[in-house]
């Protein structure tokens, strides 16, 4: 966030800059500004005030920075529990639909050996009134 500040105190600077203007032999001259109206001279007491909320904007951009930045961390590790947590309601539940499977198939097997001890009593009455 140092690169931050830097940028602005070079784009501070190369405002300054902008109204001096090499001349012959190293001399310089300060242009004149177009629109002077706008951007009239100040006192050097008005300049520190300037400068304190130029420092002022420049802290409040880095705090919005690193709110940004601990904001997106936050919502990236929240992204992750989330599809963790989501994952192992999903495996849970496979889990347990597998468990019913099974046994389900251990109840139609232990039917059919039912069924069929029943088949076989009905086939001994069924010989035994026919032979009596």
């Amino acid at each position: 966030m140092e690169i931050e500040r830097t940028e602005s105190t070079r784009k501070r600077t190369k405002l300054v800059e902008e109204n001096v203007v090499p001349v012959t032999e190293g001399a310089i001259v300060e242009v004149a500004e177009e629109d002077a109206e706008a951007n009239p001279p100040v006192s050097e007491h008005m300049e520190v005030y300037m400068n304190q909320i130029l420092e002022k904007i420049d802290s409040f951009t880095q705090q919005v920075s690193e709110l940004l930045e601990t904001g997106k961390a936050y919502f990236r590790d929240l992204s992750t529990e989330f599809e963790e947590r989501v994952i192992a309601i999903h495996k849970e539940q496979m889990e347990k639909w597998q468990d019913e499977i099974k046994e389900l198939r251990f109840l139609d097997a232990s039917n059919e050996e039912i069924h069929a001890m029943l088949q076989n009593a009905q086939l001994v009455l069924h010989n035994v009134h026919n032979d009596s």
